[in-house]
């Protein structure tokens, strides 16, 4: 490979750091915990980076015990020496918006961290950082506070504070409290990202301990295998049809990669890459992968004379039931839409994967003709059950077409604009009453729904159209759903800006949230990932004190802490269920968008979420017991 430059003139400057602290969704996508962990996938990503460059094959991430993140690799270090803005090109990397080596085309062939602000933003939005690099010979450091320097330079240049004969970067950062809902990094998320990114770099090993108390742990991800070993895990446990399909091949400067394994289940399951970031809503990429495998399925069952003349061809969906597959791109220049890049637009991408697709797989599939009858093999069950399930779907609409009194309890809001409605699914009559007399009938709807609704991770697809409660909510949204065989989802059509689960809050409730949460990220998955999916949050207490205001405390621990800060007595009210308060209180801590709490559901890894729904939710009883036992001490139960 050949050895390119990375210096100080490989540093090109757009423009100014002020922004990111006053707006920092626009650049991580919130203050929650994925914003939270994105901080690290922003540092690991220039590792990364220089893995692929050629220069890096390890990389260390920590999480500290004072609750810091410290990522390490073994790359080139960042320049040091001096830019032409006067100062050390380190500086200008971690304290200027839009720097860095991602802008010199000489620097790096294909970047994740495309827009050069990873590195500063995390800096901006560190209460500290501390920057140590390895480089000549050397250890330079420097150190920041709310991403502003506190270290005077020497001549301009970093003071040297050690010899080394390592090279590459060391960053260590706190983030700022001020900025984050809180600050305690998700573990599991960020194993499951380091796990991905060592299954898409074969090459690469990466490091990672927790030090954090009653956490200690230590684990080494090398993937040598790459993304076969990456579908056979996705697998595990499911019956495979064939071994993995591995290809891979460039068109115009983008390479392209994919693995596919079909298993005996009628689910599809593909996953997105490029330069290392997962796109979680697809792209352009993926669109060329699924429009050219359902082209060459076709085309090869009429071939074989598995479909006649007379045959309509198969869907999508049905050349792809029971595919898992993941698909890998390396794109000199890509389009995303939006910083955290959740979606590839760069339609140059699609032509590279058709193309790559195409003639990899007909040399694979020419070679190997039985594992091509088994995949088709799957197209031909999907086929009949989509057509007996359409059947039931047709059956289940043309009886329940929709009114906004479908199950006569709908209690629909007066406004018909979906951007300012919002819909409470509220269990139970009781509690459904209250909230009815409570709510502002301007824009508030109410649903009550019976008790448990099904278990959609075990339930056939005709038991859950069947379903009374499901067939209303899907009616009542009116944007139909998503799941199996065929896509007649639609969210311009959404009814609500908010779906509001207010359950009671205590053990059942949850149990309830749950079974909904279920469904609806099975069948109406867009409604979670576009942030229209939220839990209410009813206090659990009301404490009137003999002196001072009466207040509502909404979990034990707001019981425990009010007990230790207020002194006199006070009489104690636990509202065992919605239906026990009255329309004012429930109005004024559940209802009233001015005074309550919601806990807006949002998914960070969708392979994890999957896994774990599946794991939960799903008939086999062991792999959940082991996860109960392995996870007890980080539950909160109701006392």
């Amino acid at each position: 490979m050949a050895k390119t430059q990375y210096n100080a003139d490989s540093i090109t400057v757009l423009e100014g750091l002020e922004a990111v602290r006053k707006r920092p969704g626009m650049y991580i996508g919130g203050v929650g915990s994925k914003g939270l962990n994105h901080l690290i996938y922003e540092i690991v990503d220039n590792a990364v980076d220089e893995h692929l460059a050629g220069f890096c094959d390890e990389i260390w991430v920590t999480l500290e015990s004072d609750g810091s993140c410290t990522v390490k690799d073994s790359g080139r270090g960042i320049p040091v020496e001096m830019h032409k803005k006067g100062v050390s090109a380190e500086r200008v990397v971690l304290a200027t918006l839009h720097a860095g080596g991602k802008f010199d085309n000489t620097a790096y062939k294909t970047s994740g961290g495309l827009h050069g602000v990873g590195s500063s933003v995390v800096n901006a939005l560190s209460a500290h950082m501390d920057v140590k690099v390895y480089k000549g010979g050397f250890i330079h450091h420097d150190v920041y506070e709310k991403g502003v320097p506190v270290i005077e330079l020497e001549n301009g240049l970093l003071p040297v504070i050690g010899k080394t004969r390592q090279t590459g970067t060391e960053i260590n950062f706190l983030p700022d409290e001020e900025i984050f809902e809180r600050i305690r990094f998700k573990a599991d998320w960020l194993k499951s990202r380091l796990h991905e990114t060592a299954y898409l770099n074969p090459k690469l090993t990466i490091h990672y301990q927790n030090k954090r108390p009653g956490e200690a742990e230590k684990i080494d991800y090398a993937e040598p295998e790459g993304l076969i070993a990456y579908v056979k895990e996705l697998n595990t446990g499911k019956d495979a049809v064939h071994d993995p399909i591995y290809y891979k091949g460039s068109v115009d400067g983008i390479e392209v990669e994919a693995a596919v394994q079909f298993v005996d289940t009628f689910e599809e399951n593909i996953l997105g890459f490029c330069n290392n970031i997962f796109t979680q809503e697809g792209g352009t990429h993926l669109a060329g992968f699924k429009t050219r495998f359902t082209q060459m399925i076709n085309s090869y069952a009429r071939e074989l004379g598995i479909l006649k003349d007379k045959d309509t061809n198969f869907t999508g969906a049905d050349t792809r039931n029971g595919m898992t597959a993941v698909v890998a791109v390396k794109h000199p220049d890509p389009i995303f839409e939006g910083q955290t890049k959740t979606k590839l637009a760069s339609a140059d991408a699609t032509k590279a994967v058709f193309t790559v697709t195409g003639d990899e797989l007909s040399l694979y599939f020419d070679r190997n003709l039985e594992v091509l009858k088994g995949i088709i093999g799957c197209a031909e069950k999907s086929a009949k059950i989509r057509k007996a399930e359409e059947k039931a779907k047709t059956n289940m609409l043309s009886k329940s077409k929709f009114s906004f009194d479908s199950n006569g309890k709908l209690a629909n809001c007066e406004s018909r604009d979906a951007s300012k409605c919002e819909i409470f699914i509220v269990e139970g009559d009781s509690a459904g009453g209250s909230a009815k007399t409570a709510r502002n009938r301007q824009y508030q709807a109410i649903l009550p729904i019976r008790g448990k609704i099904l278990n959609v991770e075990k339930a056939s697809m005709d038991k859950v159209l069947a379903n009374a409660e499901i067939k209303t909510m899907i009616n009542t949204f009116g944007c139909g759903f998503s799941e199996g065989y065929g896509n007649d989802f639609d969210i311009t059509k959404l009814r609500y800006d908010k779906i509001i689960l207010m359950t009671d809050a205590d053990v059942d409730g949850s149990h309830i949230d749950t079974l909904l949460l279920t469904f609806l990220y099975r069948f109406m998955p867009e409604l979670i990932y576009n942030g229209h999916v939220y839990i209410a949050m009813p206090p659990l207490f009301k404490v009137i004190p003999k002196k001072g205001e009466e207040q509502y405390l909404y979990d034990e621990k707001e019981l425990e802490k009010y007990r230790k800060t207020h002194t006199g007595d006070f009489t104690l009210q636990r509202y065992k269920g919605l239906g026990e308060m009255d329309a004012e209180q429930l109005w004024e801590t559940t209802l009233d968008p001015e005074r309550r709490v919601l806990k807006q559901v949002e998914i960070e890894d969708a392979r994890l979420a999957s896994e774990i729904t599946e794991l939960l939710m799903g008939s086999d009883v062991p792999p959940r017991r082991r996860f109960i036992y392995e996870h007890a001490d980080e539950a909160e139960i109701d006392a």
